[in-house]
């Protein structure tokens, strides 16, 4: 990645400093392996190694990936044996929530300690939730151990994909992340369909201990075959920002449960929900405080004050809130209004994973040529279109109309997510990149957990509307209604469920507008804010690195 056009960073519109040259349509600035941006080379393999611990990377990621659907499956089994009917949604919220809160620290630590100890202690740790899951003697444990398990899994997610970045140079970059999109893809067809056979026929518990198998597997993947060099010893001993860690865990907590429970287990204007709010408002001004004295803080400065980095944040969480609408309200949508079965609905929405990690593989052919910012713009336009083609839908329509729109918005996202991820992992070197994958990743669970709760606000909002104004004859006006009509039609006048199917089409409608403009968001981080070239580092090998390369049969550059 040598190589210079005498351009200055200003002229492409970057705001790191460094080197120009050109590599894949992007400015690439050197990194020697001593300063601060490669601190140490890029985790080294050798190449019999390698593919054994691609294999771990994909069994990693798969344990977080097919979590969600699996357990999703046997919620009716689990509440029928351990009761908790009002609390059960906290299965997958206290999940969420120690996976999202987690991801900042675990980027910090791969990037002090190394990716080995910490993708290591991931494994482990969610090994050990998931054995307390499937010995959980009621639900409050079993949520409890959720959140052990959700621990696990934030250390997964994260250093997976920085690993992923460590191991292969820019060029080839994009198969392994196709390779993690494509665990993606298969775990939601195969989360839901191993799931019920597990509730089904066997209990539901095996669904915590099937993870055991394939977790040792990656476990072992990891210790025998993944290498990192020696690095420098650092001249003072690596300290651990705790005090920033717990003040981001406590604001994230606060702030994610007020959005998860707000309008559902309380009204939005409630003492809870406001106190909530306003509680993780003051923790968020004291977690600023916190990390701009701290010497080496979990969420650093660099990370928003960097366009590039700022900006792919800003898009991604963007994005993250866009995705609600697809797999949150679409498989509602395929259910009520076209009258599908749980698992057609499902694969309705499944059509969508089937293009994605296609897209996302062929992607470098695009940016090598474009550049990573108007490849992830062609992508998010193209997305912006279908999610606004959208509500244009007939009323009832056949379940390829919304099919095919999923298959096309799968590509076009595809097309934009991977780009962003390798171009940003791509302008820092090691030392920076667990943190920056980390604060990608933070930033879209974010506005995942936004996302459920604006776009669920403003689907009730409209339900009610329309009951409210204009029930139907013998169906009564309340959301509660809504349930009644499509579990028993036949207790309803047929006028009554068709009211309610329109009132939850015209639902689901408001949403796809409200995810084209997260769209829109996205579109326009990246004009504003992305500079035209990503700044992209080619980091040369600390001393020592490439004999370490040559003795391990492994590449004698990192990326």
């Amino acid at each position: 990645m040598s190589g210079t056009d005498g351009r200055s960073d200003a002229d492409t519109g970057g705001s790191d400093a460094g080197s120009t040259g050109r590599e894949g349509g992007e400015s690439a600035r050197t990194t020697p392996g001593g300063g601060k941006a490669a601190a140490a080379p890029p985790a080294i393999t050798t190449l019999r190694g390698r593919r054994p611990v691609v294999a771990a990377l994909m069994l990693g990621m798969a344990l977080a990936a097919i979590d969600g659907t699996i357990v999703s499956t046997a919620v009716p089994q689990i509440v029928g044996d351990l009761g908790g009917l009002t609390v059960f949604s906290w299965l997958f919220s206290g999940y969420l929530l120690a996976v999202t809160v987690t991801l900042p620290l675990y980027g910090k630590l791969s990037d002090t300690f190394g990716r080995k100890p910490v993708l290591i202690a991931g494994i482990i740790l969610f090994l050990v939730g998931s054995v307390l899951c499937a010995a959980a003697w009621n639900m409050a444990a079993l949520i409890a151990f959720r959140i052990v398990q959700g621990l696990g899994g934030g250390a997964l997610q994260g250093t997976v994909q920085t690993i992923a970045a460590d191991l292969y140079p820019l060029k080839e970059r994009p198969r392994i992340q196709a390779k993690l999109s494509t665990v993606w893809a298969t775990s939601a067809v195969a989360g839901p369909v191993v799931g019920g056979l597990l509730a089904g026929y066997a209990d539901w518990r095996w669904i915590f201990l099937i993870n055991l198998p394939v977790g040792a597997v990656a476990l072992w993947l990891v210790v025998r075959h993944l290498h990192e060099p020696a690095r420098p010893r650092p001249a003072t001993r690596p300290r651990v920002d705790w005090a920033g860690a717990l003040a981001v865990f406590a604001t994230g907590s606060l702030l994610l449960t007020a959005l998860v429970q707000g309008g559902v287990a309380w009204p939005w204007l409630s003492a809870p929900s406001l106190g909530l709010l306003g509680a993780s408002a003051v923790l968020a001004a004291l977690t600023v405080v916190i990390e701009r004295r701290a010497a080496e803080p979990i969420i650093p400065g660099w990370v928003w004050q960097r366009r590039t980095i700022a900006s792919v944040n800003l898009a991604l969480g963007a994005m993250g809130l866009l995705m609600v609408a697809p797999t949150v309200f679409l498989p509602t949508y395929a259910q009520s209004v076209l009258g599908l079965g749980p698992i057609a609905a499902g694969f309705v929405l499944s059509v969508m994973t089937l293009s994605w990690p296609v897209s996302a593989a062929l992607s470098d052919r695009v940016y090598n040529r474009i550049g990573f910012r108007r490849t992830a713009m062609i992508g998010m336009s193209a997305a912006l279109l279908i999610l606004l083609a959208f509500p244009l839908l007939p009323y009832p329509g056949e379940p390829w109309h919304p099919a095919l729109l999923m298959l096309l918005l799968g590509a076009a996202l595809g097309l934009f997510q991977l780009p962003l991820i390798v171009g940003v992992q791509s302008t820092v070197g090691w030392a920076e990149r667990g943190t920056t994958t980390a604060s990608v990743l933070f930033c879209r669970q974010v506005g995942q957990s936004i996302g459920a709760a604006l776009f669920g606000a403003v689907a009730n909002g409209v339900l009610a509307a329309r009951l409210l104004d204009a029930p139907a004859d013998g169906l009564p006006g309340d959301l509660d209604a809504v349930t009644r009509a499509l579990e028993d039609p036949g207790a309803f006048s047929a006028a009554a469920t068709d009211h309610v199917r329109r009132a939850v089409d015209a639902a689901v409608d408001y949403v796809y507008v409200g995810a084209a403009g997260a769209a829109a968001l996205a579109l326009l981080a990246l004009v504003t804010l992305a500079p035209r070239r990503f700044p992209v580092i080619t980091e040369t090998a600390a001393p020592g690195a490439a004999e370490t390369a040559k003795a391990a049969g492994g590449p004698e550059t990192g990326s």
